[in-house]
């Protein structure tokens, strides 16, 4: 049995049975995999197909609609539901006659375009058209008669909109098109039509991490293997997670997140396997046994860590709206299955592949590189006397210990510089004005703006529920209501009063004077709600509500503001429980805690120079400045808590196994840091080059998540592990490792690195050598 310290000087216990639990599941599913590659693989490989053939079968379903349960836009688009509304609502085509040609007011022009909406009312799911020519269409022509939209409705919900559908109707309004009139879908139409995939990206970040691992291992088959199961993995959870698109409303960006995170943390987990079994390989250990071991060790802390990017995941449900319900699940099912493909298809890779990923031997060094497994257990101890000079990560280590507070308030300073300009980050809304140039969403939305002013993109829906019928479109509860509006300041205009079946159901179309994403539109939904709609309704007895996308964004981003504290604070807790489980410090975990938000707090300020400000935006594709909605912030902050757990344990294991060798803080941080520099930073560049591969994509949400996780992980591996944790610790000295008697008892001990093969703690159990084994936290 190998028994272990808890503390430095402390009494040798045998492992608890909750730990010997941890190993033998572990171990046993990796020995097990092992055992059986071919099958394993064939299990993977068999799920895929399954998984594909579903995706094939029912299709990949995404939405933008945002549902905000308690919001006044909510309520107003529950009381439209009186309406006999198409299930798409009215999905705008826009017509626009190019200089050169007869205006849309031309006799012949009208003539084909009645006859291309009238082919468009044939195309499946299409219920009716209305042109811009009759009573019902009446604002639908700009007054130079070159622009002008078909409504159409179709039987089916936006999210059941598909390319093919929007193709179908621009191919049927060939007639406008033969007679020179240029045919673009908007609304969801258009963000059907714009639906592409990141494939490019996800070949640029595999690319990149295959040339990493490759100069890493030495070994192109050893390069191989992490995008190996990082690829099956990344399609495993890209189809389960078009699949729940059928079952909740998930945002087309959901889907691209959570391909970022899947293939990061699916490679990064393999990444520390496959260093581990190397080790063991190098110390002569057979490959069934080695793929065992290495479950039971780094496999623990896969097990540990992608549970902790799941656990501060769940803390977006706080939030309590289904658009992050949505944006957690998609990134948490593509670290669920990371996990899983790391903890089954890689062993079984590793038994299939095991005498090919043998390395060969080589001395040991101090720079955090790939020793065997004999060097580990002396790694990085800076023994007084040693011949060797310490180089790479080594050397870092000794200089940050000797100069701690120099360190340390220069990396303060650089991430304060970084973190300065998130004071001044708000919350907005982007609109199709903020789509790449070209696409069908940008140009539709151009036309529009042009032919009938930025507000026509983003209308407003004022709905009122009258105590008893109207008598009639004069009835004053009525007129009074539309009088009001017309008289609103950053109200362009106002549509005729429509009244239900019912007649206690009203609304009005109000068109801004401003775009949807402008901070204007929002100041007029609130003087709306605020002054304009109680004032008309006063005495009266009815309810109004202000509705419609862009009072919808207005509320999201109000609700995210107001729950954003109790999320950073329940990720906060989270985080730091798990770390004072995992090495039972309540300082450790604190600071551990507060450094993640130095990280986090940088990537905010870059975000918010590049995006809200516009420095640097062409560089990325963009025109200029965008908005920076609300969820963006949000999701970033949970996904990186998760995240910077990895490199968390990775070095907080090494530091602590080396000071319970011989309690002195100093040495250990060296040590510590020395043993994972080298690969802590490999792993990040691998992530940060998945994340920056996604700043070729369109959509400026995506730019937003690739450039902030880049910017957070960037300046997790290097400036807050490689200067922030290792000064702090070698000041705080003793005071890293205080624990309470009282907390002593009530905390598990779950060494996380440990794979209860410890060859140096056995040794010490009989009298021998101190415990060794660098990476164990125990």
């Amino acid at each position: 049995m190998t028994f272990r310290r808890d503390a430095p000087g402390g009494r040798l216990r045998a492992p608890a049975a909750h730990e010997r639990d941890g190993f033998l599941m572990l171990q046993s599913v990796g020995r097990w995999c092992a055992r059986r590659p071919r099958r394993t693989v064939a299990a993977w490989l068999l799920l895929l197909i399954a998984l594909a053939g579903a995706v094939g079968a029912f299709g990949r379903v995404t939405t933008e609609a945002v549902t905000i349960p308690g919001s006044d836009s909510q309520a107003a688009r529950d009381a439209a539901r009186a309406f006999s509304d198409a299930a798409s609502g009215r999905q705008p085509v826009v017509l626009y006659a190019p200089p050169g040609a007869a205006p849309l007011t031309a006799a012949a022009q009208r003539a084909v375009v009645e006859e291309a909406a009238r082919a468009v009312e044939d195309v499946d799911h299409v219920v009716a058209v209305t042109t811009p020519y009759g009573p019902a269409g009446r604002g639908a022509l700009s007054a130079d008669g070159r622009t002008a939209r078909l409504v159409v409705e179709l039987d089916v919900t936006g999210r059941d909109i598909t390319p093919g559908t929007t193709r179908s109707i621009t191919d049927a309004a060939a007639p406008a098109t033969t007679a020179g009139i240029e045919v673009t879908p908007g609304g969801d139409l258009a963000a059907a039509a714009d639906k592409g995939t990141t494939g490019h990206s996800e070949i640029i970040g595999l690319a990149a991490a295959f040339v990493v691992l490759a100069l890493g291992f030495g070994s192109l088959v050893a390069a191989g293997v992490p995008l190996l199961t990082g690829t099956i993995g990344l399609a495993v959870s890209l189809c389960a997670i078009g699949l729940a698109g059928h079952l909740m409303d998930m945002p087309s960006s959901g889907t691209t997140i959570a391909a970022m995170i899947g293939l990061g943390v699916g490679i990064d987990y393999t990444l520390f396997c496959l260093t581990r079994f190397r080790e063991l390989r190098a110390a002569g250990v057979g490959v069934e046994d080695a793929a065992a071991r290495t479950m039971a060790g780094s496999g623990k802390a896969v097990v540990f860590a992608g549970s902790a990017v799941i656990a501060a995941l769940t803390g977006l449900a706080l939030g309590g709206l289904p658009l992050l319900h949505a944006l957690a699940l998609a990134p948490g099912i593509a670290v669920l299955v990371a996990m899983a493909a790391t903890l089954t298809l890689l062993p079984a890779a590793l038994s299939l592949l095991g005498k090919r990923l043998t390395p060969r031997a080589r001395a040991a060094d101090t720079s955090g590189g790939e020793p065997s497994a004999a060097a580990l257990a002396g790694a990085g101890q800076d023994r007084p006397g040693s011949q060797n000079r310490p180089r790479g990560w080594g050397r870092i280590a000794g200089f940050v210990a000797s100069r701690p507070w120099r360190c340390l308030l220069a990396a303060l300073a650089l991430t304060g510089v970084l973190a300065a300009p998130a004071a001044r980050l708000t919350f907005g809304q982007l609109d199709a004005g903020d789509k790449a140039a070209g696409t069908a969403s940008r140009t539709a939305y151009d036309r529009l703006a042009d032919a009938f002013g930025p507000g026509a993109n983003g209308p407003l829906q004022i709905v009122s529920t009258l105590p008893t019928p109207a008598s009639g479109p004069g009835d004053a509860r009525i007129t009074d209501v539309t009088a009001a509006l017309r008289a609103t300041r950053g109200v362009a205009a106002v549509g005729s009063a429509q009244t239900a079946a019912d007649g206690t159901t009203v609304r009005w179309q109000v068109t801004p004077t401003t775009a949807p994403g402008d901070p204007a539109t929002a100041e007029l939904v609130h003087r709306l709600r605020d002054a304009t709609l109680p004032e008309a309704t006063a005495g009266t007895g009815q309810v109004t509500h202000v509705g419609g996308v862009t009072a919808a964004q207005a509320d999201l981003n109000e609700r995210l503001a107001r729950r954003m504290p109790l999320v950073v604070g329940f990720v906060l807790a989270v985080a730091a429980l798990l770390l004072l489980a995992a090495f039972r410090s309540p300082v450790v975990a604190v600071k551990a805690a507060l450094m993640n938000l130095v990280s986090v707090a940088a990537s905010y300020g870059v975000l918010t120079a590049v995006f809200q400000w516009g420095w640097g935006a062409s560089l990325i594709g963009l025109e200029g400045p965008v908005p920076i909605p609300g969820y963006v912030p949000l999701l970033m902050f949970a996904v990186l808590f998760g995240l910077s757990m990895d490199y968390e344990v990775f070095l907080l294991s090494a530091v602590r196994a080396a000071h319970l060798r011989h309690a002195d803080n100093r040495r250990a941080v060296i040590a510590g840091l020395a043993a994972t520099g080298r690969i802590i930073t490999s792993a990040a560049l691998i992530m940060v080059s998945v994340f920056l591969g996604y700043l070729l994509s369109d959509d400026p949400v995506v730019k937003m998540f690739g450039i902030g996780l880049a910017t957070a992980v960037a300046l997790d591996a290097t400036v807050v592990r490689g200067v922030l944790v290792p000064s702090t610790m070698v000041l705080l000295g003793r005071a890293n490792w205080w624990l309470p008697h009282w907390l002593d008892r009530l905390l598990p001990h779950m060494a996380v690195e440990d794979d209860g093969h410890d060859p140096a703690a056995a040794a010490s159990e009989a009298g021998g050598t101190p415990l060794a084994a660098t990476g164990s936290t125990s």
